[in-house]
């Protein structure tokens, strides 16, 4: 369902400020790796946000994710407190892992050995 004009304001001042808060309190580099948030939605009832985080070089994602799950009720705290004359009500907020880059990283390995491949072949052999 397309977003309305409303649900993508509202959408990217929760990113603007749940990436700022992020890096105040620390989390944007964490377990040697970098957590940044690539995206944000909203339900067209703007009660509930859902954050998409992305984890590049962090050696445990999934617990990563569920710390960061544990302490929602923090986030939310942090983003009220700097939306309160924006937003009638804070939204819930809900973490989603984004594997996007993990699958341009894939993409990219997988279009280097074609090309790899495609030179291999196109290469004479000169075993004279």
């Amino acid at each position: 369902m397309e977003e309305n004009k409303r649900q993508k304001q509202v959408a990217k001042v929760l990113l603007e400020e749940l990436s700022d808060i992020f890096r105040r309190e620390g989390m944007n580099m964490v377990d040697g790796g970098m957590v940044s948030i690539s995206k944000v939605t909203i339900t067209p009832d703007l009660l509930e946000a859902r954050i998409y985080l992305s984890f590049f070089q962090v050696q445990d994602a999934a617990a990563l994710l569920h710390r960061i799950k544990e302490r929602g009720w923090e986030w939310r705290k942090l983003l009220g407190m700097r939306i309160k004359n924006q937003l009638r009500r804070v939204p819930e907020l809900v973490f989603f892992s984004d594997d996007t880059l993990d699958h341009v990283f894939k993409m990219e390995a997988l279009f280097k050995k074609i090309n790899d491949e495609r030179n291999a072949a196109s290469t004479p052999n000169n075993e004279e």
